[in-house]
């Protein structure tokens, strides 16, 4: 009858699906502890597994002596002689042990030892082979719902999808099966945690390339991702073919393509935008389905004012802000909204307050006349026009347009 640690050890190479030559070492390991409990070392001793019959064979190697001073290491003549008559004092004797002979207590501790070790050795597994796969779209069906997260089931394997990482519109029920992308993938004191999400950017990324072959085939390029989950996504492409429209093949045939994707996150609205590396272009084209009239800019803080006609404030704006949200994370800047007649009153009061020409002093009266005759009134219609643009008013020389420029300036 096998030792049951040998029986064991059959059963999980049947029951787990675990690298042979990794069960192998585990096995080889816990025998060998078993050895040096019993004897107190184990240099003289060799195990050797065979996993496809669930057998373990022990040799432990002797010397043969006239008296034997050491048992574990050495063996009279007489005894080994009632193996092998041919032997004689210093040859060496191998002698095949029976797991029995471990007694019961170190067989069910090594028992024990081992299916700790198959665990430990599974949930490496489990780790290495689902931190591969971070970024890649799953499928699995809900098992538990809990106030602040999901457990779902992906091949055996336990998966959570946490409360920040799901569509808050959508209502989960238990047997469901739902995708979501694997977004971390973390070792803890219980084991392999995986995190997966349905709310995360790269999840309606992924989406995208499944549904637009262009995408996968890299030649659309998704330069951004801007997403409230379950209400409204904005995504900015570029293709790098002209001969194929990014919009167009995002959107496909009749709209089959961009609903696929919506539908997948609860019927989430999704603005597809051209992208453009010039800012003003790029933000009026985020902030559809509003048309600005005019973007001002400030590179240096990255930010910029967005002026709209006032029937579209609302819109350029959106639901709670969303829309210019949206654009701001889209594009980078931190995007403003103002309206048309605002911004008309605000160049009304600049031109009001600034300091006509007939104010400077220092400015000659037939330099003036010139100045008027070309339209120019302001202080600030110089510094529009510089140097260059004074020199091509006629009577204007350097020495007199560099003289306008400091009394402007100061």
């Amino acid at each position: 009858m096998k030792a049951e640690i040998a029986e064991a050890f059959a059963q999980i190479v049947k029951e787990k699906s675990i690298d042979k030559e990794l069960l192998t070492e585990i096995i080889e390991s816990i025998v060998m502890s078993m050895i040096k409990k019993k004897y107190g070392q184990s240099d003289n001793f060799d195990v050797f597994v065979k996993l496809d019959k669930g057998e373990i064979e022990i040799s432990q190697y002797k010397t043969i002596v006239e008296t034997v001073e050491d048992p574990v290491t050495e063996i009279d003549l007489e005894t080994a002689r009632k193996v092998e008559p041919t032997l004689e004092i210093g040859d060496p004797y191998v002698e095949v042990l029976d797991l029995q002979q471990f007694g019961r207590r170190l067989i069910i501790a090594a028992k024990q030892n081992l299916n700790q070790r198959i665990k430990d050795a599974e949930k490496e597994n489990v780790f290495e082979e689902y931190k591969n796969r971070v970024g890649e779209i799953i499928l699995g069906d809900i098992r538990q719902i809990n106030r602040n997260e999901i457990f779902l089931n992906i091949d055996k394997t336990e998966v959570i999808l946490p409360r920040s990482e799901q569509i808050d519109s959508e209502r989960y029920r238990r047997g469901d099966n739902i995708r979501a992308i694997i977004k971390e993938v973390r070792m803890s004191a219980r084991g392999p945690e995986i995190i997966i999400s349905r709310a995360d950017p790269q999840f309606l990324i992924r989406l995208f390339e499944l549904e637009v072959p262009e995408i996968y085939d890299n030649i659309i390029e998704i330069k951004n991702v801007a997403r409230q989950p379950g209400e409204r996504a904005k995504i900015a492409v570029y293709s790098h073919d002209k001969r194929i429209d990014a919009v167009g093949a995002c959107v496909g045939m009749k709209g089959i393509r961009i609903q696929a994707v919506s539908k997948e996150l609860n019927n989430e609205k999704i603005d597809i935008i051209p992208y453009s590396s010039e800012p003003e272009i790029f933000i009026t084209r985020a902030l559809s389905p509003a048309k600005p009239t005019r973007i001002l800019l400030d590179e240096e803080n990255k930010s910029a004012v967005a002026v709209v006609s006032d029937d579209q404030v609302s819109i350029a704006i959106g639901r709670g802000g969303l829309n210019r949200r949206l654009t701001s994370r889209l594009t980078g800047y931190n995007v403003e909204i103002l309206k048309e007649s605002e911004y008309q009153d605000m160049v009304q009061q600049a031109k009001a307050d600034e300091k006509t020409l007939e104010e400077i002093e220092g400015i000659r009266p037939s330099v003036l006349k010139k100045l008027e005759s070309e339209g120019i009134y302001t202080a600030r219609d110089i510094l529009e026009r510089g140097k260059e643009g004074l020199l091509a008013i006629a009577g204007i020389g350097e020495k007199t347009a560099e003289q306008l420029l400091e009394l402007v300036e100061e």
